[in-house]
């Protein structure tokens, strides 16, 4: 870093006027012999001047103000021209100012000073960039070989000698690394929340981390605003300009990595779609089944939970997230519009506890949300176990008077008849029920389709019998829902006014899905 201070040894000049303030860094170098030349400065150029026009000591106090009033780095005054030494208010006022001046005697050009300063800025520069590189270089490999998210904010951390934050939209931390000195939780929370106002890079305004940290957006031209946030924190000092570079190139290598997470994820909810859809149509003999379960982190024993959320997809990642945090392998996907998790049964305890602490922390996110659980059972009976569970949600659905609250749990002993359906071990005996009340509908009769029929006839019992509500989860007018019910009763001669004919389209509705 070229200082004022430095320079001067370098140049074997002395300084006039020093102290602290000549260890500041120098940015650049201007030569100019106006009075005022504030309008073209920025702050931290090193001012070069004879002085040609400063013939009174109020010219010169006047111009030490303002250029202190623009942080310029210091000032090298050229005596043997108009000033044969440098006038004594110069001094003066740079002494009050605590801005740094020296002499730039006669047979020592101002080109010379500001070849010098060029070379060790331009140095300087490149070792910056040489640095960064190299630190970009080491962070592309360390995503190349999918180190992980936790590895980046470890690198980043001892890049720039602090802790490393990576912040997800609603403020949870997603990776967190410390150098040596600890980071407050309470000033995390405090970011995360400053975060939810902002969309481009800030600076924290936490006391305990104030003027030592920076929060940049991940992803900020994503639609819905930033997709993460990184939170870098020095463990002292301001940032520089490799640890500023070293956090911007970062953000693109963080960046990288949530994306390749996320179509990680998406790729795996795909394939546990597709086994979750293959086993429970029966399709998986035991040993593949167990085969395609073991990459989730499923073995011999599994229990199924199931949920009810207003939109099963896109509450799968908060459900693998909710599951993962118990320590537990899972396979979670959504089938019949219920979102299911398979779950490893060794050391699992109760499937009821886990589906409510899971679904505590989707209710948070997604509203009502009910849930229930099958027993651990063999990972071969997984059909029969989605069954217990998506049974068991239906049954406590049809039974509000139960008692229980709005976070109950359903399992085995809320299935009631379903029990029964459940216990039939004979397929083909609960196949011949199911056809022959629902036979008479398979061909609908007259060229109607026989699924739309059944399917009328479903959401009509789900919805009790309720015309508007039916006919709305149907997309169809209440007229139209209306004749198919007559249809219904004239295929299969029975009435869906009487409670024993309801009772039975459901128990074969619902033993239909078993066998299917």
């Amino acid at each position: 870093m070229l200082t004022v201070q430095g320079l001067v040894e370098e140049m074997q000049l002395e300084l006039l006027v020093g102290g602290e303030p000549a260890d500041a860094p120098i940015r650049w170098v201007h030569s100019t012999e106006l009075e005022d030349p504030t309008p073209w400065l920025s702050g931290g150029e090193l001012i070069l001047t004879t002085g040609m026009r400063l013939k009174s000591a109020k010219l010169q106090r006047e111009f030490v103000e303002r250029l202190s009033s623009r942080h310029v780095a210091g000032i090298g005054f050229g005596t043997g021209f108009d000033h044969s030494e440098v006038p004594e208010a110069l001094c003066t006022a740079a002494r009050e100012a605590d801005l740094p001046l020296f002499e730039v005697p006669y047979e020592l050009p101002f080109i010379a000073i500001t070849e010098k300063a060029f070379a060790a800025i331009v140095n300087r520069q490149y070792e910056v960039l040489q640095r960064t590189i190299a630190i970009h270089r080491r962070m592309e490999r360390l995503l190349l070989e999918e180190a992980g998210l936790d590895e980046l904010a470890r690198a980043i951390s001892a890049t720039i000698g602090g802790s490393v934050v990576v912040l997800d939209p609603r403020g949870q931390q997603l990776a967190r690394r410390e150098f040596q000195r600890p980071l407050p939780d309470a000033a995390v929370e405090a970011v995360a929340a400053q975060a939810q106002r902002h969309a481009d890079a800030f600076t924290p305004d936490q006391a305990d981390i104030s003027g030592r940290a920076l929060a940049l957006p991940v992803l900020s031209g994503a639609r819905g605003g930033p997709q993460a946030w990184l939170l870098a924190v020095r463990d002292s000092g301001g940032f520089g300009d490799v640890e500023r570079l070293t956090l911007e190139q970062s953000v693109t290598v963080v960046a990288l990595e949530l994306m390749r997470q996320r179509t990680m994820r998406d790729t795996e909810r795909r394939l546990a779609g597709d086994v979750l859809a293959e086993a429970l149509a029966g399709e998986l003999d035991a040993g593949e089944l167990a085969a395609r379960l073991r990459p989730f982190g499923v073995g011999a024993e599994a229990a199924v939970l199931v949920f009810s959320a207003p939109d099963a997809r896109a509450a799968e990642a908060d459900l693998d997230r909710a599951i993962a945090a118990g320590g537990q392998g899972a396979l979670v996907a959504s089938r019949q519009g219920l979102l299911c998790a398979v779950v490893e049964g060794e050391g699992l305890g109760d499937p009821v506890d886990l589906a409510g602490r899971a679904r505590a922390a989707l209710a948070e996110r997604h509203g009502d949300v009910a849930a229930a659980a099958s027993r651990i059972a063999p990972a071969t009976e997984l059909r029969r176990s989605f069954h217990e569970a998506r049974c068991a949600l239906e049954a406590a659905a049809l039974a509000p008077q139960n008692g229980h609250g709005a976070d109950h749990v359903a399992s085995y002993r809320d299935l009631g008849s379903f029990q029964l359906l459940l216990s039939l071990q004979d397929d083909d005996a609960l196949r011949l029920y199911c056809d022959s009340v629902l036979g008479p509908l398979d061909n609908g009769g007259n060229g109607e389709y026989g699924d739309e029929l059944v399917r009328s006839l479903e959401v009509f019992i789900e919805q009790n019998g309720q015309w508007e509500r039916a006919a709305r989860e149907l997309y169809c007018h209440r007229h139209t829902l209306r004749y198919r019910i007559r249809r219904i009763e004239d295929l299969t001669g029975r009435d869906l006014s009487s409670a024993r004919d309801r009772i039975e389209f459901w128990l074969a509705l619902r033993g239909r899905e078993l066998v299917s």
